[in-house]
């Protein structure tokens, strides 16, 4: 009888589009050399991840790996690298299947991504996800539960130990193939696409925690901050050339307002319809000398979208439409441009795509103010709202997807339990929340009636980063500054 690690090489190479039946003596003796000598059967034979659980235990009764999580990790990573070769071929096989069709190319490199265990389908399977009907269109719930829980040990051993600075964040392209260490992900799995952008070496990968289908991050050759200009948004739209079944968004390049990570230019797509997308033009503007269709969206935030065939005369409509609001003040509504420190405080989200044959580019304005009222943000999550939703508002968020903590998981299920009146408080920072909500329930389903809260709830969310309120003062404010394009 075969034992677990030969079932695992089997497995293996019956999954791995670039193993043959050959290889399956080397393989194995790579298992080995990775958990130790093992004759323990298999208790699974057709789920590789499973299998690859199993192995990692055995490790740690061979006393090849300590039990503990960074080391389970690492261990579990070198593992299912077995399964991936080296980069070139890779990127070989994507370019190649690319001149098939792009749809090929993603199709496979997804598929390969989430066969090595890179994209963590298991943990992703656990987040919860729903949609929410609002004046904006049908908006997207998520509570992230994917993300691996915290190692006390590894968080204790990490203090005592020097700091590492390779790779210097998350996204650089040393990430490839890394074998991990505390308190950094195991990434010997890891493959990137190298795209060809504008001059540049790009990197392509998936979302180890997806979000959304086909999560795809493209990142920068080297280290370099964010920024958003015209060459951000000639990017954009060369990326939507080549993958036109993709959205392409970039956050902004400013604290508060950006995303979780400013240090590591890159951007962000998919294949998802975020609601944004879906939302109706709702007032068409003109932008004098630019011959292209324009308009407001309706949306909580303050939306421009350009549509046209040239992606040139886009690119060049969006930098004028950028650098006029980078100086643009309007006092009455707390919007102000540069600060008497000379501290630049607008930018844009730009998200991009394809339809209809058309170039469309979403720009999304952005302000990172601060006032003794509003301390995290005039323009961020408020405070009364901040008990669903207190961090950055990044570029999924902007596109109506919530991305909201774990914590809320439990402390919902005790919303509902205080309106049906079988607890007598929640959360300090619910209490207010849940009174208006027990005030106002009339015995409908009470898991539903919680879920349309947090989803009318993430919309005042959005509201509060708009910097063009959706009331009448605000609308003239937006209407002012369009005018002054």
């Amino acid at each position: 009888m075969k034992n677990v690690a030969q079932i695992f090489a089997e497995l293996v190479i019956a999954k791995s589009p670039f193993l043959e039946e050959l290889d399956e003596l080397v393989v194995t003796n790579q298992v080995y050399a990775l958990v130790g000598l093992t004759h323990e059967p298999a208790k699974e034979t057709h789920d590789l991840l499973a299998l690859r659980d199993q192995l990692v235990e055995v490790a740690i009764t061979n006393k090849t790996i300590a039990d503990s999580l960074t080391d389970r990790e690492i261990l579990g990573s070198k593992l299912m690298a077995l399964l991936a070769p080296y980069p070139s071929q890779v990127n070989r096989q994507f370019w190649n299947d690319y001149r098939v069709t792009p749809r090929l190319a993603t199709d496979n490199y997804f598929n390969f991504a989430k066969t090595t265990d890179y994209i963590k389908t298991q943990a992703i399977a656990q987040n919860i996800a729903y949609t929410v009907p609002s004046a904006y269109g049908q908006i997207q719930i998520t509570i992230n539960l994917s993300k691996p829980e915290k190692d006390p040990k590894a968080i204790a051993a990490a203090g005592k130990t020097r700091s590492v600075t390779y790779p210097m964040c998350v996204l650089c392209m040393e990430n490839e193939g890394y074998a991990g260490h505390l308190g950094w992900a195991a990434r010997s799995e890891h493959r990137i696409v190298r795209v060809p952008l504008n001059g540049e070496t790009w990197g392509m990968q998936y979302s180890p925690y997806a979000y959304f289908n086909e999560h795809a991050i493209f990142i920068a050759p080297e280290h370099r901050n964010m920024h958003i200009d015209a060459t951000n948004f000639v990017n954009l739209l060369t990326l939507v050339t080549k993958f036109p079944e993709y959205f392409v968004g970039s956050n902004a390049d400013l604290p508060i307002v950006g995303g979780s990570l400013l240090s590591h230019d890159h951007y962000q797509g998919g294949r998802h319809e975020f609601p944004m997308a879906l939302a109706p033009i709702e007032k068409v503007i003109t932008i004098p000398g630019f011959n292209i269709e324009a308009g407001i969206v309706k949306w909580p935030m303050s939306v421009l979208r350009l549509r046209s065939t040239n992606s040139d005369t886009l690119v060049k409509a969006a930098t004028h439409v950028l650098t006029r609001w980078q100086a643009y003040s309007d006092e009455t509504v707390q919007v102000q441009a540069v600060d008497a420190q000379g501290v630049q405080h607008h930018t844009i989200t730009p998200i991009a795509r394809m339809r209809d044959g058309q170039y469309e580019l979403d720009l999304v304005l952005r302000d990172n103010n601060v006032s003794a009222e509003h301390p995290d943000g005039i323009f961020h999550p408020h405070q009364d709202v901040q008990h669903i939703k207190k961090e950055n508002i990044g570029l999924i968020e902007v596109m109506g997807l919530a991305i909201l903590p774990a914590r809320l998981k439990s402390e919902l299920f005790d919303v509902q339990r205080y309106v049906l009146g079988e607890v007598d408080f929640v959360k300090e920072y619910h209490q207010a929340w849940a009174d208006e909500l027990k005030a106002n329930y009339h015995g409908e389903a009470v898991d539903e009636y919680v879920r349309n809260a947090v989803g009318q709830v993430f919309v005042r969310v959005l509201e509060d980063a708009g910097v063009f309120k959706r009331d009448s003062v605000g609308q003239h404010a937006f209407a002012r500054f369009v005018a002054s394009l």
